[in-house]
């Protein structure tokens, strides 16, 4: 169980917060002031939450102090320079009071994860290659990233992630940050897609005040925040031409200027960015720099999607129940064997984070011990061929002849459900064709919708 340190000097917030993080599952102790803090052991705790204003000394000075234990900052007088600065000092995240007591768990929970003492990484001898923090997984893909990721962090060059959506590109810009000559400098993460494209510039390099309507005081850009440290930009294909200029300068002279201003400023940041699109095509459309991919493009590192990552489903999936059940404090929820299978055959289009997602679902669902398929919520499953068994087979529990069709193992995952409702919609219940099909009854009329595939009618009694 995680043990946490609550370091505030006001009894209300500091009461509301233990009761919130024992909720959770967590253990928690408390300090009043930077001084009781250092009386205790901090080397013991998982995670430190200080407020920023305390009575002796701020909070942010406990960072070095906690060494390698992650200190997460609060505050009730929120400015985006005290944001920056907590972060630029080594903070893990900066929350405002009165926070939301479900994102504030979600921020402890993501902290936990990914902050995690650096002895648990795992080393393969035979292999000789190293799982980075907060990653899971062994199969040949897999393998390749962790070797790039490791031959890469400590060349300090700008590297390209791609991968498709949910494939986890943060979790390799993390990795390759925490084994870099920056490690104790900060790592400023951007999702690009997210901020509207007016508002990107100034976001990324700053603004002066007065520089446009509603610039009523000077803000520090992300690009200013990350300095000697890693930035990284996620769906780069996502960002305007305009902005895509002003980047370009800061890969090629190292330099800054923010909206408004003449003067320009000397920064030293590492870019990591990552994409779902082919930033080579697009170039070619207009749609992005050519000259700017090319500065990206030093080092690429190809992400596998979930789908292709067989040998290493089961064990993401227990990896992130655990930590669902953490935060939703349902100890000891087991996934059912067919939902296991369920999983295994998935073909996961929202990768990782659909996974994660569904699981999320199945601990918040789950009325027993047991995770069943249903509690998932996931469509229908083709089972993966067997020389035996055909796809409707496995889904609906049965055995096939062998001579059964192979054509049903080929079908899209909309073909096969039309295929196996309209063959046995005459045998079974709505009830019994959800169930073989792992979905609720809701999920399967919304399908027969969609698909305008009639519902069969029972017959009327014929006894009258």
């Amino acid at each position: 169980m995680p043990q946490i340190l609550i370091v505030d000097d006001e009894a209300t917030s500091r009461l509301a917060l233990l009761r919130l993080l024992e909720r959770g599952g967590h253990r928690v102790s408390e300090a009043t002031s930077v001084i009781e803090a250092h009386q205790l052991d901090l080397t013991r705790f998982d995670l430190i939450i200080s407020a920023l204003q305390l009575s002796d000394e701020p909070g942010t000075a406990l960072i070095d102090a906690a060494d390698s234990v992650p200190v997460l900052i609060t505050t009730r007088h929120a400015s985006v320079r005290s944001a920056v600065e907590a972060l630029k000092q080594g903070a893990v995240d900066f929350v405002t009071q009165p926070f939301d007591p479900e994102e504030l768990l979600a921020c402890v929970a993501r902290a936990l994860d990914e902050h995690a003492p650096r002895h648990t990484d795992r080393l393969d001898a035979q292999r000789g290659d190293v799982t980075p923090l907060g990653m899971v997984g062994h199969c040949p893909g897999m393998r390749t990233v962790y070797t790039r990721i490791r031959k890469t962090a400590p060349a300090d060059v700008t590297v390209l992630i791609q991968g498709e959506s949910g494939t986890g590109k943060e979790l390799v810009a993390r990795a390759i940050h925490r084994q870099s000559r920056r490690v104790k400098a900060p790592l400023i993460c951007v999702n690009c897609a997210a901020i509207p494209e007016t508002l990107i510039e100034s976001e990324l390099f700053g603004h002066e005040k007065g520089a446009f309507t509603g610039a009523s005081a000077a803000r520090t850009g992300l690009v200013e925040a990350a300095d000697g440290g890693t930035l990284f930009l996620d769906e780069i294909g996502e960002l305007p031409l305009d902005a895509q200029a002003r980047l370009l300068r800061v890969l090629q002279e190292g330099e800054i200027r923010k909206i408004g201003s003449v003067e320009t400023r000397h920064v030293d940041v590492r870019l990591i960015a990552a994409t779902h699109r082919d930033l080579n095509a697009l170039s070619k459309s207009g749609g992005f720099r050519l000259d700017l991919y090319y500065r990206l493009n030093v080092m690429q590192i190809d992400l596998p999607p979930l789908r292709e990552r067989e040998d290493d489903i089961l064990e993401i999936a227990d990896v992130l129940l655990a930590a669902a059940c953490r935060r939703h404090a349902r100890g000891g929820l087991k996934l059912s064997r067919t939902a296991r299978r369920d999983i295994r055959d998935y073909p996961w289009p929202g990768n990782v984070r659909e996974l994660e997602n569904a699981l999320e679902r199945g601990v918040i669902l789950a009325e027993g011990n047991l995770i069943h398929p249903d509690d998932l919520g996931l469509g229908p499953v083709i089972a993966r061929p067997a020389p035996a068994r055909s796809a409707s087979a496995v889904a609906a529990g049965a055995s096939r002849p062998d001579s059964a069709t192979t054509e049903e193992e080929d079908l899209s995952l909309e073909d096969y459900f039309q295929h196996f409702v309209l063959e046995h919609q005459d045998q079974m219940s709505e009830t019994e064709l959800a169930r073989k099909l792992g979905i609720s009854r809701k999920c399967l009329w919304e399908r027969r919708q969609r698909l305008g595939i009639p519902r069969k009618k029972s017959p009327r009694s014929r006894s009258a």
